[in-house]
């Protein structure tokens, strides 16, 4: 196995989503003996302390593109990188929606291998060797305008979870009469701050014994805010920068969460949620699974309305029949495979192309 090199940013505006999943695909290389190396203008101290203890090569970027600094910055690491590899036409992993296609087709020229992580077809035109996006959306349709070498991974089957993830595969979930627990993970940096909206709804929730425990983002801005809403409320709890993802979701009846990756991490474990849109790119792949029954679509962020957030939470709370086929569906839905299928697809394409 050679050395992976990601670029992908975690910033307040940008959110941590793309270093976090990209994680999961460095986990999985460097389970199969590669080497990875991180190039990112990663703002979150936790963020980068917990990419350099999984043993990845962590360089920062000082400026993000579109800035004229970030590719001269980082043309200048990969040229060193190449120069000391042995490796030949090394791949490169990109995520996040501020690179274009020229910052792909740069890429391409200077002679790397490149897979591209997408949500919804926002270049205007792909470069990339491989195009991956993991969502349920996924349509080869948004990505005409490719390169005829340019090959798709599309869909579900794709998805990355992150290494602690895995023990729970196969793990089956019990849905009680009344869900009394309630994650509410709304990603690591959550800029409109809709956390506080959910507190102020779930205060309004009138169930026996509800507890609520309240993920802070590495990368949040209102810690603060949100500390003085759940003063003196015991059963609200803040859980700052969670490392044990997947204990709390196991704890949980149900999840409030945005409509990025998070959702497949719950999905994975089985959990059923309300998915409140916090993006404009979230909108279409959160239909699809409103469509297919695998979640509760509240509303787009900036139309949330406390009384009728709490009123859709209760009927869920106190509706087993309906959280039951949710969570069954969600069950077949992600396997837990999709870090070992993107890196077949690398090797394969590898092989086709040249000894990688």
């Amino acid at each position: 196995m050679n050395t992976l090199i990601i670029r992908a940013d975690a910033t307040p505006e940008i959110g941590t989503g793309h270093v976090m999943r990209c994680l999961a695909l460095a986990q999985a290389w460097l389970d199969k003996g590669g080497k990875v190396v991180f190039i990112s203008h990663c703002e979150s101290d936790a963020l980068r302390q917990r990419l350099i203890a999984e043993g990845i090569d962590l360089i920062s970027v000082d400026k993000s593109h579109p800035d004229p600094a970030d590719w001269n910055f980082t043309s200048g690491i990969l040229d060193q990188l190449k120069t000391l590899g042995t490796e030949r036409d090394p791949w490169l992993v990109v995520d996040g929606y501020h690179f274009d296609a020229e910052y792909q087709k740069s890429i391409k020229a200077a002679g790397y291998k490149l897979l591209w992580i997408d949500d919804y077809g926002h270049a205007d035109h792909y470069y990339a060797d491989l195009v991956l996006n993991q969502n349920i959306s996924a349509d080869p349709f948004l990505y005409n305008n490719r390169e005829p070498y340019t090959q798709l991974l599309m869909g579900i089957s794709y998805v990355l979870l992150r290494r602690e993830f895995k023990r729970w595969q196969g793990w089956q979930r019990e849905i009680p009469p009344i869900a009394q627990k309630v994650l509410v993970t709304l990603g690591g940096a959550d800029p409109e701050n809709v956390t506080l909206k959910v507190i102020q709804a779930l205060k309004r929730v009138e169930v026996p014994g509800l507890e609520a425990r309240i993920i802070v983002g590495p990368a949040n801005p209102h810690r603060e805010v949100l500390e003085v809403e759940v003063a003196g409320a015991e059963h609200l709890q803040l859980a700052n920068n969670a490392a044990n993802m997947p204990e709390l979701i196991s704890w949980a009846d149900l999840a409030v969460c945005a409509g990025g990756s998070t959702f497949y991490e719950l999905a994975f474990m089985q959990l059923p949620s309300f998915v409140i849109v916090i993006a404009e790119n979230q909108k279409l792949n959160v239909a699809y699974l409103q469509k297919q029954h695998l979640c509760r679509n509240i509303s787009y962020w900036p139309a949330l309305d406390l009384t009728e957030i709490s009123k859709a939470m209760k009927r869920l709370i106190f509706n087993e029949k309906i959280r039951k086929e949710m969570s069954e569906k969600l069950r077949r839905t992600v396997d837990g495979l999709g870090d070992r299928r993107i890196i077949a697809a690398i090797l394969d394409y590898g092989n086709q192309h040249g000894k990688q």
